[in-house]
């Protein structure tokens, strides 16, 4: 039966209703974050942050740089890209996928030679004699010494101090810093070298020595924005980072604001 209802009347109550639907608009997506091993708890702490400022809580995905980079360098999409070291991040940058004018260095490190919480022994690192004494015939844990900053970081120093090609047919080659420090914490190498943040985060190691600032490049974080980066939060959460309030949240698990 036709309705009762003149058009015009139908067409201006079809265009109130309309008007009277809520309109929904989608969440602006969390940016996602690309970040070295080394820096679980102090990311994690820096995304809760960030989340209770009123933002979206940024996807955290954690492994060795150079994994990361590898993954960037394929086409993988992210926002943003925080390295353990600058060749890596170099080679981001070099493969043309850093937004021009990102790249900051803003956190420093320490790379100490961890041991199990029961052991009290401390471990002079200037030398060669005490590393070389302390390890004997066991092994020493590592994160890869041919690609992972730590484990370059670490062959570099070792290298220095001329215990090298003494300890290299011991090392234990793990995929990144955090699995050589579980290394040592299940007890499968007596010792392994880590940052100072990775061994102050675990309960079941302490620091046997560190390694003399002077024995490896400098460890600093560089962070950046990919060019891929599609999150609205992605450069404000870089900006967050590196600001005066982010540095202070990483200060609180050991590293060094630059």
């Amino acid at each position: 039966m036709p309705s009762s209802i003149p058009f015009h009347r139908r067409t201006m109550l079809a265009i109130l209703a309309l008007a009277v639907v809520p309109t929904v608009h989608a969440a602006p997506r969390a940016p996602l974050v690309l970040a070295a091993a080394s820096l679980q708890e102090s990311m994690n702490a820096a995304a809760d942050a960030w989340a209770r400022l009123g933002h979206a809580r940024p996807v955290l995905s954690f492994a060795a740089s150079s994994a990361l980079a590898r993954q960037i360098q394929s086409g993988a999409p992210a926002d943003l890209f925080v390295s353990a070291d600058e060749p890596w991040m170099d080679a981001v940058d070099k493969g043309g996928k850093l937004a021009p004018g990102t790249r900051v260095a803003f956190l420093g490190n320490r790379l100490v030679l961890a041991a199990a919480a029961a052991d009290r022994r401390a471990v002079p690192l200037d030398r060669a004699g005490p590393l070389l004494a302390a390890i004997g015939q066991a092994r020493l844990a590592m994160a890869d010494p041919d690609a992972v900053p730590a484990g370059l970081y670490g062959k570099a120093a070792l290298q220095k101090i001329g215990a090298w090609d003494r300890l290299a047919p011991r090392v234990v080659s793990a995929e990144n810093v955090r699995a050589a420090l579980a290394l040592v914490e299940r007890g499968a190498a007596p010792f392994g070298i880590v940052y100072a943040t990775d061994a102050r985060a675990s309960t079941k190691v302490r620091i046997a020595g560190i390694f003399p600032s002077a024995s490896h490049p400098p460890i600093r974080y560089p962070v950046a924005r990919l060019k891929t980066a599609a999150s609205p939060d992605a450069e404000p959460f870089r900006r967050f980072l590196i600001s005066a309030r982010g540095k202070a949240i990483f200060a609180r698990y050991g590293f060094t604001p630059l």
